[in-house]
Formats: structure tokens, sequence, C-alpha cells
């Protein structure tokens, strides 16, 4: 992430409500460019998966480059329908019957992950279909388990994700004009190639049945290595073997590298070693860093003892596990210090939760380009009561 670390460098702290995520039009714009060219290279749609970044304020400028939205239910395409032009996908591993008429209404393509679910709403679907262009799709399950992180791993055994094919009943495939499987995690086009022998090889019969595939999310392409031009070769291979169109919902590659967590030093304490509490928390703002889990960089900061000063950096929430990491710095962590985490647009803000009361970050736009900064959005009391009852 060294262009995410050089630009952040010139970013003036001083200028920001803490806690806070900033988020770099320019890199964003960077890395919408790239999904672009693999959108008109390839002849496949990109929609923005909303459930890894959902940062409306952004809507116009992604907009120009990608072909819609792609949400977990409801709420997530009332936003796509809302605030982005272009398609809205709609995929739940199961759907509330209270949703079905405004997921129906709201939605392009609507996905089903079960022949049950289907089979319960296919008469209300295929209603709605005549009042509007509607595809239904069925989510399937290839078995070809390729994450690293069990919690990440849609093919385990024993997942909800998908129908796996000894449960795919031929009667459930009427009303049907297309298939979504979504296997990846973070990954590069290897896994994506065993990904699709394995659809093929299960599910070769059923697909020339079909008008589109959706080969969901995971896929890392904004990533600096990552094999752009073999998956723009693999997508045209499979649309020309099957004739089929085909979908791809990034949703981490979308804002990967584009943004940081800023946080202020409130106290700085000794306990077998120091360390630093800051105004903000890892299990309410950065929940990913604990279920993946994974150490995020911090500008400035390196491995413990590897400089001069280690801190263990933890949140204010009473939850003795609220710890980010042990980093060391160059000099010493003094309160009123702030401290900037890198990565941090994707899985962040679409997770973040009110623990402890705890003060939900402001969401800041920045263009490195310009300067320009803008605070688009701070929280308080009413956001924290308005949860509750």
């Amino acid at each position: 992430m060294s262009l995410l670390h050089d630009t952040f460098r010139r970013l003036d702290l001083s200028r920001l409500p803490t806690p806070c995520y900033v988020v770099d039009e320019a890199l964003l714009e960077r890395n919408l460019q790239l999904l672009a060219h693999v959108q008109a290279e390839s002849g496949a749609k990109v929609l923005l998966a909303l459930k890894g970044f959902a940062m409306f304020h952004f809507a116009p400028l992604i907009s120009r480059y990608l072909s819609g939205v792609c949400a977990s239910g409801l709420h997530e395409a009332k936003l796509g329908r809302e605030f982005f032009s272009g398609e809205v996908h709609t995929f739940s591993a199961a759907y509330p019957p209270a949703d079905m008429d405004e997921v129906l209404a709201l939605s392009d393509h609507v996905i089903f992950n079960s022949c049950n679910q289907w089979e319960r709403f296919r008469a209300q679907a295929l209603a709605a279909a005549k009042r509007k262009p509607l595809h239904f799709g069925l989510r399937i399950n290839p078995q070809q388990s390729e994450g690293a992180v069990a919690i990440y791993d849609p093919s385990a055994p024993g997942s909800r994700l998908g129908v796996i094919r000894g449960q795919l009943r031929p009667e459930s495939l009427t009303g049907i004009t297309g298939l979504h499987f979504h296997n990846l995690c973070e990954q590069d086009v290897a896994p994506l190639r065993r990904t699709l022998a394995a659809v093929e090889r299960q599910f070769g019969d059923i697909l020339p049945q079909m008008q589109w595939v959706n080969f969901g999310g995971g896929h890392h392409v904004t990533r600096e290595g990552y094999a752009v031009e073999e998956l723009i070769a693999l997508i045209r291979a499979f649309r020309e073997r099957w004739g089929v169109e085909v979908f791809i919902e990034p949703g981490e590659a979308v804002a990967l590298g584009t943004g940081v967590y800023v946080t202020e030093v409130l106290d700085v304490i000794w306990n077998h070693l120091n360390i630093a509490v800051i105004d903000g928390s890892c299990t309410a703002h950065l929940p990913d860093v604990l279920e993946m889990p994974y150490r995020p960089d911090v500008l400035g900061g390196a491995m413990p003892h590897e400089r001069p000063y280690t801190y263990r950096i933890g949140g204010l929430t009473c939850l003795a596990g609220d710890i980010i990491g042990d980093y060391s710095f160059a000099e010493p962590l003094e309160v009123g210090k702030r401290l900037m985490f890198m990565d941090m647009s994707h899985y962040t803000m679409v997770k973040t939760n009110t623990f402890n009361g705890v003060k939900l970050p402001a969401i800041v736009a920045w263009d490195s380009r310009t300067d320009a900064l803008t605070t688009v959005r701070e929280f308080g009391y009413e956001d924290f009561k308005m949860r509750l009852s």
C-alpha cells in the first residue's frame, strides 16, 4: 500500500474530527478506472457490493464507472436505488416475506439462496416480472473451498450459502435465468479459475439454459500485482463458451487502498508494557481486525520493538480484548497524538456499532489532488439513542 501511505502523508491531521474515516476521492477514482477497464475489455458488468463499501457520498462518481450495485437485502437495495444509477442486484440468504414486494420493486435481478426460497416466492416474483423487467437467479455452492479463514469460506461443509448440486431440483429452475456464486475472499485469479472449473463440472448441464452468471465478489482486482489481464481473458472465455452475460461484484476492490481511520491518543498507561488508549475502538469501529483477524498498518508505526518505543494500542470500551495491536514508533506517543490506521475504507463504515455508547466515527471525503476536505457527516448521542428503545 505504498501509494496509500505516500498519499496520506500529505494530509494535515489537525483538520480532522476524531475518530474518523477519511476516503481519498483521487485514489477511489483510480480504482474505478481500473474496474472500468476490466468491464470494457471483458464484457462483464461490474457492480459495487454495498456490503463492503456504501459511502453514498461518492455515488455519482462510482456510477460514472460501474454498471450498478449489488445488495444483501431490502435496506441496501433501497440505498442502491436511491443514490446510485444503473442496475440493482439483490441477494439474501433468506428473504423475510414482509420485504419481498419492495425487494422486487427495487431490484433488476433478485437472487435466491435455495430452491425452497425460490419456490416459496416464485409466483409473487413472476407476477412482479409482468409489471417490469426482472431477472431471477439461484445461488449455487460449488463446494470448492478457497478461503484461508473458515468464517469467510462459503464452500465449507455445512455452509448455508448456495445450493449444492445434490440438492438442486430440476423443477426449481422454472423461471430462473441465471446462476450466482460467491466463493472468494481477497483473492487473485487462480482461485477463481479453480472455482469456475468446479462450477462447470457440477452445473455444466444447466449452464446452457442460463442467460447470465454472476461470479460474486472477493476478486482483489485493484490490489498491486493482481493478474488483471488474466481475469479479463478468463471472463471473455467463459462468456464465449456458454453464451452468457457475466457479472462480478467487487466491494473491497472498489475501496481498497483508498482511505484511513484516524484517532487520537487519550491516555498512556503501563501494565507490563506501554499501552495507548485512543478515542476510537477496535470492536466498535474496526471489527474485521478481530473477526478476520489481521493487524492493520499504522502510518509511522512498525512491528513491536523494531523501533525504540513500543505500545499496545487499544480502544476506550470496557471490552478487555478491544486491542488493535502492538506497534513501535521512533518517538514516544503522547496524549493528543493522532494515529492513522491504513486501508480502512472497506468493511469499516458498513460494520460500525455503538457498543458502550462509543461515538461513531465521522466520515470525511478528501481529494489529494486539490487538498479539498469535507466532513460529510458527524455522529452523536441521537445516533446512539435511535438504535435503542
